[in-house]
């Protein structure tokens, strides 16, 4: 992994808030050459702004620097230090003029650039987020310095490129290259601003609202042009649809000009919001078959960089303390107006398998934060807390506020925010500062409880004292009242109740063999199912059809399992009778990833294979076809630990489903781990079909092979000394550390914390703690491990990014350590 530049400073607060005061910013016109090179690229950029003189700096990660100008004055390339170019302004207007060269970067940030694999083609984007986009142009990178962008692109003949605004072709140069000019944007802050370029197949429609046409884009690799073509109905019709929910519900036209969605190679995250081109990992451009999860993760990730282009883009926070001002209301808004106008109705119930324990976990580390005012005191922090809480936790907030004050009060406040600071900044404050001017009333309490109070509140029924007991976090104390729904079951079925806590006891004595709290998530707490409830749900789990109370009952087991307050064994005997292949996708966030991840490793050794025949039951039950019986495919290979049964698939898949190359490369990761294949299979499957995810999956499957030379590769990659794009870097990580290889692994664990620190020198910004989390070595159940991982956090000469993934992890280990000392495992 090839590092953006040589380390510089994060911007702390104080620093944004002293060149605030200073400087206003009128625009940025902003010159890439991107055909000179395949490894750096052109940059020229002119600032215009104003200041009230005196001294300040600019932002600006370079290769190598031509000209630096102030006014007319050179400053000289020397004036660069540690990111940063010092800038004496004087009063009134003042111009800032840098002419750099600037590298391609393969980490997902910057401008990052890859080869599709499967015909060498060149792709690139922008991703500006967090602290890159100097290393695309000099800027004041902060939030609440917004101005309007006017991009010149040069670049290859053959490529598309696609920005903030509409562009177009206007000549070719004397080297063939081909000149782009783009219209000046709205206001934007620096890290919205981007460019996608690169031979891509776009596909283009419109969409009519009451005053006239959004222009609507998207676009993939050519290699993916006919999966686009074939989801292109899909895509553009939630984009239709989210778009009108959204102008009904916030009576705000679209303010962004076009509309792109642009499905990029290698991108970090799921999407990114920018402003007239909306940045997704591409993977979301389905190449191979898929179940209805994965479809409904992707609308509503299309609806919440949707709503976005209000919350976020429109009105920006003024720093990143109020980060949870973009992403909980995008998180809200984009499930609830996918369920409510797409067809995907049940994107509740797949958001709590989906984020619920996201946010969960994240809450109980001790690395936990308010939703809002989280602290941030400086850039390089605040992208760490783009979590668990910002989103999920924040989102559930956010939905119980919308239930309290209704739609009409609830938007009337939005509405008046977006109003009041259209194209600028805000805080948390001047939003509820709306809500109350709508007829909110006081929401001084509910903010204090629920949005700058860290922790979830722990709640269980007590059947002998028939009562529901409250608990809060003794580190952060606070006085919450919950209302919600409860699921009870008795002789005669199914029933639902409504309930309230608010106090540290409630009376409730319900009548039945088991009872389960907020199935529907109505409130945000940790809620931890009975000894009685966990017996019965063996025998009444596999009964239940509503895919709310099926989420909730499992989000309620991985909440008592991550506290040890259920067996493993008991979870897998759950999961025996009623294994969850409706939520079998492969993230680690769901519930299957999650069965093999946490409950089997410490559960009986018997766990796995029964649960590869309670899959097995699972796939010869379901209609052939369907995508039920898919999920239960995926099912079944995780599970399955004899090679013969995988070759036999490889050879032929059950009737109803066909071996795709996901599928394909799902059967070759899990024989690798059982060392049933070897290094040349895995690479003749690949040259046979040399996709950009084949690619990564070989990643894996090369790490994961149980043998020396597999691990002594992976950890080359950890190390930089193997440089990989950042999706291989974490897929080598996953395949390295593989329960079952132990052995092999040990003498890796030690190495970890040792060498940990130095990969701040081959890898920068979001991979950087990523690389850190999935090489982590999680199958070292041992004290000793976790003993050096918190030795590690307690080092302050560590990163911060690093230590902050550290704590994370090491909770984890603590908590599988805990779990393994409550419910030991019999040795015989």
């Amino acid at each position: 992994m090839t590092a953006a530049t040589s380390p510089s400073q994060s911007l702390t607060r104080a620093e944004a808030e002293s060149r605030r005061r200073l400087i206003e910013v009128a625009s940025y016109d902003v010159r890439l050459d991107l055909a000179a090179s395949e490894s750096t690229f052109g940059s020229v950029t002119t600032i215009r702004f104003r200041s009230e003189g005196g001294p300040t700096f600019v932002d600006l990660k370079p290769v190598a620097v031509a000209s630096i100008r102030l006014n007319g004055h050179e400053l000289g390339p020397d004036a660069l230090v540690r990111g940063r170019v010092p800038l004496e302004t004087v009063a009134g207007d003042n111009e800032l003029v840098v002419e750099a060269t600037m590298r391609f970067r393969n980490d997902g940030e910057g401008l990052h650039r890859s080869v599709d694999p499967a015909d060498g083609r060149h792709y690139v984007y922008g991703m500006s987020f967090m602290e890159a986009a100097p290393s695309i142009f000099a800027c004041f990178d902060q939030p609440d310095l917004k101005a309007p962008y006017t991009f010149h692109v040069v670049a290859p003949a053959d490529w598309v490129v696609v920005g903030n605004a509409p562009g177009e072709r206007v000549e070719t140069d004397a080297r063939g290259a081909a000149r782009w000019e783009f219209r000046q944007t709205p206001p934007l802050s620096t890290y919205f601003v981007t460019l996608v370029a690169g031979p891509y197949h776009v596909v283009t429609a419109e969409h009519h609202v009451d005053d006239g046409v959004i222009p609507l884009g998207l676009s993939a690799r050519a290699s993916l042009a006919a999966h686009l073509d074939r989801d292109a109905e899909e895509l553009l019709t939630l984009t239709r649809q989210s778009f009108d929910e959204f102008h009904r519900l916030f009576g705000i036209r679209y303010p962004f000009g076009s509309y792109h969605q642009a499905f990029v190679p290698e991108f970090n995250a799921g999407a990114m919001e920018n402003p007239g081109c909306v940045t997704f990992r591409d993977p979301l451009v389905f190449t191979s078959r898929v179940t209805r999860g994965q479809r409904i993760n992707r609308a509503t990730t299309v609806a919440h960089e949707m709503a976005h282009q209000w919350f976020g883009n429109l009105v920006t926070p003024v720093w990143w303390d109020d980060l949870w001002l973009n992403e909980s209301f995008a998180e809200y808004m984009g499930n609830r107006v996918t369920a409510d106008v797409t067809e995907y109705a049940d994107a509740w119930a797949d958001n709590s398998y989906a984020r619920r324990q996201w946010g969960l976990v994240a809450d109980q580390r001790p690395s936990t934060h308010p939703v809002a005012g989280n602290g941030a005191p400086d850039a390089a922090s605040a992208l760490q807390n783009f979590d668990g809480i910002s989103y999920a936790k924040g989102s559930a907030v956010l939905r119980q506020l919308n239930a309290s004050l209704g739609d009409e009060v609830f938007f009337a406040g939005v509405i008046d925010h977006f109003t009041r600071h259209r194209f600028g900044n805000a805080t948390m404050h001047d939003l509820f500062a709306s809500w109350e001017r709508a007829g909110a009333g006081d929401l001084r309490e509910f903010t204090t409880s629920w949005l700058r109070t860290a922790g979830p509140d722990t709640i269980t029924l007590d059947r002998s004292a028939g009562v529901v007991r409250r608990e809060a976090p003794a580190a952060y104390p606070a006085e919450r009242t919950h209302t919600f729904r409860v699921a009870v079951h008795d002789s005669s079925g199914w029933r639902t109740e409504s309930l309230t806590v608010d106090g540290a006891t409630t009376p409730y004595a319900p009548e039945g063999d088991a009872v389960v709290l907020d199935p529907y998530d109505d409130t945000w707490a940790l809620l931890q199912p009975d000894a009685g409830t966990v017996r019965a749900l063996t025998t009444l789990l596999p009964d239940v059809t509503d895919p709310g109370l099926r989420a909730g009952v499992w989000n309620n087991l991985r909440s008592a399992l991550h506290n040890a307050a259920v067996s493993p064994a008991d979870v897998v005997d759950v999961a025996v009778a009623s294994l969850p292949v409706e939520d079998a996708e492969d993230g680690p966030r769901r519930t299957r990833a999650w069965l093999l991840s946490w409950a089997v490793p410490l559960a009986p050794v018997d766990s796995l294979a029964r649960l590869h025949r309670a899959a097995l039951d699972k796939l010869g039950a379901l209609e052939p076809g369907s995508e039920l019986q898919l999920a239960a495919f995926r099912a079944a290979i995780s599970t399955a630990s004899e090679p013969e049964t995988l070759r036999d698939w490889l050879a032929e898949t059950p009737t109803g489903i066909d071996l795709d190359l996901a599928l394909r490369w799902r059967l070759l990761n899990r024989l690798a781990e059982l060392g049933a294949v070897d290094r040349g299979e895995l690479e003749a499957a690949f040259d046979e079909e040399p996709a950009a995810d084949a690619r990564v999956q070989l990643t894996r499957a090369r790490c994961a092979l149980p043998d020396a030379e597999a691990k002594a590769y992976a950890w080359s990659v950890f190390t930089g000394e193997t440089d990989l794009p950042n999706y291989e870097v974490t897929a080598a990580g996953a395949g390295m550390w593989r329960a079952g290889q132990e052995a092999l692994t040990a003498p890796y664990v030690d190495r970890y914390f040792n060498e940990l620190p130095a990969t701040v020198d081959v890898r920068a910004g979001w991979v950087l703690a990523d690389a850190a989390e999935a090489f982590f070595p999680m199958t070292s159940l041992r004290d000793e491990t976790l003993a050096r991982a918190r030795a590690l956090v307690a080092d302050e000469a560590v990163d911060p990014a690093l230590r902050r993934r550290l704590i994370d992890c090491a909770d984890d280990l603590a908590r599988r350590l805990a779990v393994s000392r409550a419910y030991p495992v019999p040795t015989s």
